[in-house]
């Protein structure tokens, strides 16, 4: 099948031919005709499958011009890259079409955005914090919205996005369309699904767990992080790398890399995570896609909101303690059939995380030989050192209970006691008799 076999639209046709896209991948053939219906989607299919085209083909071909530019589909997304990626998707696609995108995501100013928005937008690509923000403010109108599209919406749940998601789809109007893509089907997501999805089709292609056929996996057993480091620099010497996206487990372990690389190429090493400011981030995105960066280093928070065309290798320093992570991260290459290499180091702490990697999959990813010119180093970082665990010895001895020593008890003149005091019983017991004043002459 090809894209001319769907009932694709000319506008749709001719966008899809300037992207050289002939073919839909598996889960945008199944995905189109349901949508197309108008019944609600749940879509189950990992990263590099196509997802992001798979719910714009069907929902644009029935989006309408509208004069008051009025919001008819909103798509919610985990990451602020995510935003600008689906952005630039949808503005590709609708080259030929008179449609108006506009993307919001936190971090940033709300007024220019929340201007933006108020000046049209028949589609408009959120984060769920600063949708939540749109619709609080009392200005936008979310009425006209006839599509609803969230996804990555696992990732949503586990970026703690629960509580908006729900006052978003609250405010939404009941009448819509629901599309939902995730990579995992959790109880989480079935219960979102339950209370606000009316009857959803279910369509699963590639689910997390299946590795992708394009991709070759590796892995180096590498005793610590100095030796880790020495096989990179090791590595990155092959002139085949040409685009490299590093996984780090840390911000810290990020900035660690950074500054390890970019002493030796300063001008081809990037580096994105949370701490680094917006512009920053799209800045070193952007540098990495055109090819100035040859190396792009990141953690786990973007790993499901970067699409770059021709990654060539990724390479995991860490390996995820969660074995979707690893999934999502290896995602980055081999994608629209392109071949993809993914290297990952394995230290002796990392060898159960390997474990439940491979169960997941199904599959024992080969072991490659440690190089001869690698360095062993020897040397341990402070995180990798045995942590002594000594027991706390109380010093002080425990305080009489009975008294004796230096606690005793105070002699009754010495006592503070907050009563009124009786003068003249007081005078009676030590005198005997009453002592009065007597007037003066």
């Amino acid at each position: 099948m090809t894209f001319d076999d769907l009932n694709l639209n000319k506008p749709l046709l001719r966008a899809l031919e300037d992207l050289t896209y002939t073919t839909p991948t598996t889960i945008q053939e199944k995905v189109f005709s349901i949508a197309m219906s108008g019944q609600d989607v749940c879509g189950i299919a990992q990263t590099g499958t196509g997802k992001t085209i798979a719910y714009l083909l069907p929902c644009l071909r029935q989006l309408q011009f509208s004069k008051e530019r009025q919001t008819q589909m909103l798509i919610l997304v985990p990451t602020r890259e995510l935003v600008a990626q689906v952005v630039e998707t949808v503005k590709q696609l609708t080259a030929y079409m008179s449609l108006t995108t506009v993307g919001v995501y936190g971090g940033v100013n709300l007024k220019p955005q929340l201007a933006e928005v108020q000046q049209g937008a028949d589609i408009l690509v959120a984060t769920p914090g600063r949708m939540v923000d749109i619709l609080s403010s009392g200005i936008y109108k979310a009425k006209s919205i006839k599509k609803l599209v969230i996804d990555e919406v696992d990732e949503m749940l586990d970026l703690g996005f629960r509580a908006q998601l729900k006052v978003i789809l609250d405010l939404l109007p009941p009448r819509r369309q629901n599309l939902l893509f995730s990579a995992t089907l959790t109880d989480e997501v079935e219960g979102l699904l339950d209370t606000y999805f009316n009857s959803p089709v279910y369509v699963e292609a590639a689910p997390v767990g299946t590795p992708l056929e394009n991709i070759s996996q590796r892995v180096y057993r590498v005793p610590n992080i100095n030796t880790k480091l020495n096989l990179l620099n090791l590595l990155l010497r092959d002139t085949s790398m040409t685009k490299v996206l590093l996984f780090a487990a840390t911000r810290h372990q990020a900035d660690l890399l950074f500054e390890q690389l970019a002493d030796e190429c300063p001008d081809s090493v990037g580096i994105i995570h949370a701490n680094k400011a917006q512009n920053y981030r799209f800045n070193s995105v952007n540098q990495f896609k055109v090819g100035t960066y040859r190396v792009l280093i990141a953690t786990d928070v973007i790993a499901r909101g970067l699409d770059v065309a021709g990654v060539s290798h990724v390479i995991n320093f860490d390996t995820p303690d969660t074995p979707e992570n690893y999934i999502h991260r290896i995602g980055r290459t081999g994608r629209a059939d392109q071949q993809g290499i993914a290297i990952t180091f394995v230290a002796d702490s990392e060898q159960e995380y390997l474990a439940s990697i491979e169960q997941l999959m199904n599959y024992t990813i080969p072991v490659q030989p440690l190089p001869e010119k690698l360095v062993i180093s020897g040397e341990l970082l402070d995180e990798e050192k045995p942590q002594v665990r000594m027991k706390s010895i109380d010093l002080t001895g425990p305080k009489p209970e009975s008294g004796g020593g230096a606690f005793h008890d105070k002699i009754d003149k010495n006592k503070k006691v907050n009563i009124r005091r009786n003068h003249a019983a007081e005078k009676m017991l030590k005198y005997g008799r009453p002592i009065k004043r007597s007037g003066k002459k």
